[in-house]
């Protein structure tokens, strides 16, 4: 399981201040009205875990070396090389040397994520009608497409 993988590879002190804050974010939201915990259920359903973070860099530095080796010098192949390599180490073990730098920045798990909305769904009565709720709880958001 990924929570338990990318826990077991973070510092305790790291996954002690993920947990005490998304602790925090609980007990706030909790008294807080139900439009507004609605949004932030929102906003929790579009925030990027930390495996979809790695995925992104993954990418872009993957693509950035390709397209400097094939312009630049063919020694830029090296860093799709390095990179791909950290991925399929993540794959593997579920740690790479990016991942302690991105849970430091508070990238949380997908469950981790998950745990604070469904705490958050919990304060507000379940899941009954909340699909409605969150399909444009932002206006200008909704002109970008879901």
């Amino acid at each position: 399981m990924e929570l338990e993988r990318v826990r077991a590879n973070t510092a305790i002190e790291i996954n002690q201040k993920i947990d005490q804050k998304t602790e925090e974010n609980i007990r706030y939201y909790s008294g807080r009205p139900t439009d507004e915990i609605t949004r932030r259920i929102w906003e929790l359903e579009t925030e990027w875990d930390v495996e979809r973070v790695l995925q992104a860099m993954a990418s872009v530095f993957s693509l950035t070396g390709l397209t400097l080796g094939t312009t630049v010098a063919r020694r830029w192949f090296i860093l799709p090389s390095v990179v791909l390599s950290f991925l399929l180490l993540h794959a593997v073990q579920g740690w790479c040397p990016p991942l302690p730098v991105l849970r430091r920045l508070g990238f949380r798990t997908r469950e981790e994520i998950d745990r604070e909305k469904y705490e958050l769904k919990a304060v507000i009565g379940g899941t009954n009608g909340l699909n409605e709720n969150l399909r444009s709880p932002v206006p200008a958001l909704t002109a970008v497409g879901r």
